[in-house]
Formats: structure tokens, C-alpha cells, sequence
């Protein structure tokens, strides 16, 4: 049986190489996350949820990022744990892959537009937690999926990621284009978020950011 709530990373950064693998055991999810920003080619993604599989790729395809995902869990009982944790361990690996919230340009925002659908995510990488949450769904699944769950999914990265983020679905013509919108536009910002500065230092008028 999985231990509790045990948590593994590993990671390498620095000025050239900035990636991370981040391991989560509990008794409901086993997942296995790597996160490489230096190369964006590499994507595999394994969830047993092929919605949830479909959008983490859209996710890293327009972050600019590698994503190597192995997940598992108990969606026999309810898919709520599996897409939860996803979330939680997608924002640690990220912030793992960082190394450290200095030399980056912090914050980013995109509008994605989705055939009639137009989400705005804007995401600031400042060591505090929290997620704005400006979007609702109809009352029917999306493949097997209930999508309210993404809510629970993009708490667990922001908490993960130590972030703040705002998403705004400005109108929707269904709910799966809000949704792609909404991970797609959260790739593009988190792209623009974790560009390299010239220089290694944060950006903040404080001259720190909480990186506990």
C-alpha cells in the first residue's frame, strides 16, 4: 500500500537547465510528474483520464515546456482525487523546476480565444497563494469527466506553484472549449511568467518574494 502523503523531488536548475521530478504517494493517487523548460518536445502523458491527458498536453504545448506525466489513482470511487492531486503536484514541479523565483519575469497574462469561447489567465509567480475563479459549467459531463473538477484541479497548482491566478471566462458557446481555452491560456502565461531575466533578481520593489 502507498504511504501517506509522501513527496519526492528531485531537481536540477540553474541558468541552462531548469527541470525538476516530483513524486506524490498517497492512499488514493500515485503520480509522477518531470517538467523540463528547457526542452518543450518531450510529452508524455499518462493519467487513466484521457480528458485530463488531453489537456495537460495542451497545456505544456503552449507553456513551451517538457511534460512527463504518470498517474494513477482511485477513479473508480470518484475522479476528484486523481485531478486534484494532478494539479498539486503540476504546480510543485513547476516550482521545483524554477529553482528559485529570482530571474524571472514573474507575471503573465493571455487571452486565448476558442471558436466562441474567450478565457483570460493571468498568473503572477510571487509566493502567495491564490486562485480567482471566474468561470462556471453546465450540469453534464465532459467525456467522463464532471468540469467542475477543474476548479479543484487549478487550486492544487496554484497552492503547488505558490502563485497567484486569475481566470476569467469572458463567454463560452460550450464547455469544452472553456475549459482548452482556460489550459491553454494558462501555458501561454505561464510561458511569458518564467522567461529569463538578463539579470538574477526578483522582480519585486521589495527585493524578495516568499519563496517558502
Amino acid at each position: 500500500m502507498a504511504k501517506t502523503n509522501e513527496l519526492t523531488v528531485e531537481a536540477v536548475v540553474g541558468r541552462r537547465q531548469r527541470r525538476a521530478m516530483v513524486k506524490r504517494a498517497t492512499k488514493e493517487t500515485n503520480i509522477v510528474m518531470e517538467v523540463d523548460f528547457e526542452e518543450s518536445l518531450r510529452r508524455v502523458i499518462q493519467t487513466s483520464i484521457p480528458f485530463l491527458d488531453h489537456m495537460l498536453d495542451a497545456l505544456a504545448c503552449h507553456g513551451r515546456f517538457g511534460l512527463v506525466v504518470t498517474a494513477n489513482g482511485d477513479i473508480d470511487v470518484d475522479p476528484h482525487h486523481l485531478v486534484e492531486d494532478c494539479g498539486i503536484v503540476l504546480g510543485e514541479t513547476i516550482y521545483q523546476a524554477l529553482g528559485s523565483l529570482k530571474g524571472i519575469e514573474r507575471a503573465g497574462s493571455f487571452s486565448y480565444p476558442m471558436d466562441g469561447t474567450l478565457v483570460n489567465v493571468a498568473i503572477d509567480i510571487c509566493g502567495r497563494r491564490n486562485l480567482v475563479w471566474n468561470i462556471s459549467f453546465g450540469n453534464f459531463t465532459i467525456g467522463t469527466l464532471d468540469p467542475n473538477l477543474f476548479r479543484e484541479f487549478f487550486k492544487g497548482l496554484v497552492d503547488g506553484m505558490r502563485s497567484t491566478v486569475h481566470v476569467n471566462c469572458f463567454y463560452k458557446d460550450n464547455d469544452h472549449h472553456a475549459i482548452e481555452a482556460t489550459f491553454k491560456a494558462f501555458g501561454r502565461a505561464l510561458k511569458d511568467s518564467v522567461r529569463r531575466l538578463e539579470t538574477d533578481e526578483y522582480v519585486s520593489t521589495k527585493g524578495v518574494l516568499d519563496e517558502n
